[in-house]
């Protein structure tokens, strides 16, 4: 069955051309000299000021780069810098590709090859910092600072400041901007393959920023911990484009893992949203002084599952209940979510319940269907899920055939399995990637992965074993598991998982337990899937 929302609103048509470039320059003038962006560098900016910097970053960048350079790497940390560079080229009408810098080398050299970029915007000092090397195509963001002549400085001024909205928004030729142009390539972080690039348009986005401002209602009041890399989908939007559209105010540091600078930005600039990963999360849980966060009413732990430990544990020190997201970056990337309360509009129906990622998004359908996608199916039964909606990424870049793989009629094959409920809710109980065929049946190693870890005393939803599969010669899969802990009696934890009530199907065999390192995890903290068959491969090879 189809889940949609009905509700919409004439104030947020997207029939605006360049709505979002639009909502940048009113958003950032009307601030004023209210604080709109700050980072843990130093950097202090009010709206005007900001405003000002981008439009003096798009006249340096304007003269560097060729006017046929459609996309421009960007190779930074979440900074004010970071963020200004991506909006002068958004006004110049350029595709920001901003690159993954805790990917390999040869990842990153693939990503710089697909794109086909001439230039990468990025700082010597961070490269070094990252052992990461762009070779001939850096451009240096303190160097291209230096190059803005006085002449520009005061003319970035005066279009900031002076300049009617109109006029400002005719000599940047934003009448000649799309809401269908690309605005941003993503590349998918390759957890599960090759690195792909997400091409999403100026509508992808700002109807992600559209729904944002449906459901949490944000004003001047808030300022939002903005911790989340440019280069994952769920950073770009929400600590990016949220802050330079709508009101609130954002401040950035580099790492989302450093708990304590992320506490003390928290307690000085009284953040009251923080978008994270539960894996960031659970770090904050454990390094962050409880009053650091005792202004947020906003807190989302999205792209991986969200548990009841980390949630728990979370409200008990900081007293506030973090809540599920979900999205994808082909989706721009939100697709559903569950309110806050401190958001929740009365006399609007429920728009949370624990357990499920929320209802749809503003504007997007949701349907689930037979695993092969053919079926769709009633409400209650587990199956494919699909979406639809205007947050539907425009493709894979130079790829239609991977295209053309997971968008059928408009709907997206998000590769997750889900449930609908009657109201819209939308339950993830998996990953089609994550379950094996074994002797005919399906596996989720997730199910698996959880009992395990519980088994071995695992606690706040912490992973120290994961679960996955080698191909066998007569079962099709064998369920392998790699752990980080010392496992001194094997046979008892595969005996714990039996009297669990788990399938014996489902109980991996003594001899399929490895112990390794550390977790491959990706920078967004997610578990590196395809790093991860590739260490089962080698411990186990296909039996």
């Amino acid at each position: 069955m189809e889940s949609t929302l009905s509700h919409s609103s004439a104030a947020l048509a997207s029939d605006e051309p360049a709505i979002l470039h639009r909502r940048l320059l009113r958003g950032l003038r009307d601030a004023g000299g209210r604080l709109k962006m700050a980072d843990s560098l130093g950097t202090r900016l009010s709206g005007r000021q900001l405003l000002t910097r981008i439009l003096a970053a798009r006249l340096v960048l304007q003269r560097v780069l060729r006017p046929d350079e459609r996309r421009v790497g960007v190779l930074l940390p979440p900074t004010a810098g970071g963020a200004i560079v991506n909006a002068a080229l958004a006004l110049m009408g350029r595709v920001a590709v901003n690159l993954n810098y805790t990917a390999s080398q040869s990842i990153l050299d693939i990503c710089m090859e697909r794109a086909g970029l001439d230039h990468v915007i990025s700082s010597p000092a961070f490269l070094s910092r990252v052992s990461l090397d762009v070779v001939s195509r850096m451009l240096d963001a303190a160097s291209l600072r230096q190059q803005l002549s006085l002449g520009q400085k005061i003319r970035a001024w005066t279009e900031a400041n002076l300049l009617p909205l109109s006029q400002l928004e005719r000599q940047l030729g934003l009448n000649r901007i799309s809401p269908n142009d690309a605005l941003t390539i993503i590349f998918t972080s390759g957890s599960t393959g090759d690195p792909k690039g997400v091409v999403l348009s100026v509508e992808n986005v700002g109807s992600n920023v559209r729904a944002i401002t449906d459901l949490l209602h944000l004003s001047p009041a808030d300022t939002a911990l903005g911790v989340l890399p440019f280069f994952h989908s769920y950073g770009y939007t929400t600590a990016l484009w949220v802050p330079l559209t709508l009101e609130p105010a954002v401040v950035y540091h580099t790492n989302p893992l450093d708990a304590k600078v992320v506490g003390r930005l928290a307690r000085e600039f009284h953040a009251t949203v923080l978008m994270a990963t539960p894996t960031f999360l659970r770090t904050y849980i454990r390094r962050t002084d409880p009053d650091d966060f005792s202004s947020l009413e906003v807190v989302f732990g999205a792209a991986e599952k969200l548990t009841a430990e980390v949630t728990d544990a979370f409200e008990k020190k900081f007293g506030v209940r973090p809540r599920e997201a979900y999205g994808a970056t082909e989706l721009s990337p939100l697709v559903a979510a569950n309110v806050p309360p401190s958001r929740h509009v009365p006399g609007r129906p429920a728009d949370a319940r624990e357990g499920t990622v929320g209802k749809p998004i503003l504007g997007c359908r949701a349907r689930v269907t037979d695993r092969e996608g053919n079926e769709e199916l009633p409400l209650g039964k587990e199956g494919l899920l699909w979406i639809r909606g205007p947050n539907v990424m425009q493709g894979y870049l130079d790829r239609p055939d991977l295209t053309a793989e997971v968008i059928k009629d408009g709907w997206y094959c998000t590769g997750d399995i889900a449930r609908l409920d009657s109201d819209g809710f939308i339950t993830i109980t998996g990953r089609q990637s994550r379950f094996s065929k074994i002797g005919g049946e399906m596996v989720p190693h997730m199910l698996v992965e959880a009992a395990v870890n519980d088994a071995l005393g695992a606690a706040d939803g912490e992973l120290v074993a994961v679960v996955t599969a080698v191909p066998h010669p007569t079962k099709g899969e064998r369920l392998v598991v790699l752990h980080v802990q010392e496992i001194p009696d094997i046979s008892f934890v595969c005996r714990q998982l039996a009297d669990r009530g788990l399938p014996n199907l489902w109980i991996p065999a003594v001899d399929s337990f490895s112990m390794i390192d550390q977790l491959p995890l990706l920078g967004s903290g997610k578990l590196d899937l395809r790093q991860l068959n590739e260490i089962a491969r080698e411990r186990f090879g296909a039996s």
